[in-house]
């Protein structure tokens, strides 16, 4: 650690998140759709922790976030009626805040136009360095 990380960095646990997140965020996203206020925090979130220019921590952080909130177990299940994503809301919240500078317009702008779209194919994005979805 060097003194910016909110979490130990820990490269099989970012290549298990990461897996995580590619497999699930984007159908859990068209599924949850009108449903949750937070979807377009996520999906700036997902933008940047794919963003080559990210820092590793970073990416770290949001992606520990984004699998908590593709795991379809977690503290909260999500099928409780209006407390289900409170937990999710929370950790992404929390992850979001502690790398704000991070999170560019770009990222925001990336979201928004998804939202936009809604329901537009996902394109591939890149997962890190030297890597595809």
């Amino acid at each position: 650690m060097t003194g910016t990380e909110i979490v130990p960095y820990d490269p099989d646990q970012y290549r298990r998140n990461r897996q995580r997140v590619k497999r699930g965020f984007w159908p859990k996203i068209r599924r949850n759709l009108g449903k949750v206020p937070f979807v377009e925090d996520a999906l700036a979130a997902y933008y940047c922790a794919v963003d080559r220019s990210t820092p590793t921590y970073v990416k770290a952080t949001l992606m520990t976030a984004l699998a908590y909130f593709v795991v379809p177990t977690d503290l909260l299940p999500d099928v409780v009626a209006a407390f289900g994503y409170t937990d999710d809301a929370t950790v992404l919240a929390l992850a979001v805040n502690a790398v704000a500078p991070h999170v560019k317009d770009r990222h925001r702008e990336s979201a928004r136009s998804f939202l936009q779209d809604a329901g537009g194919e996902a394109k591939p994005e890149e997962i890190g360095p030297g890597e595809t979805a």
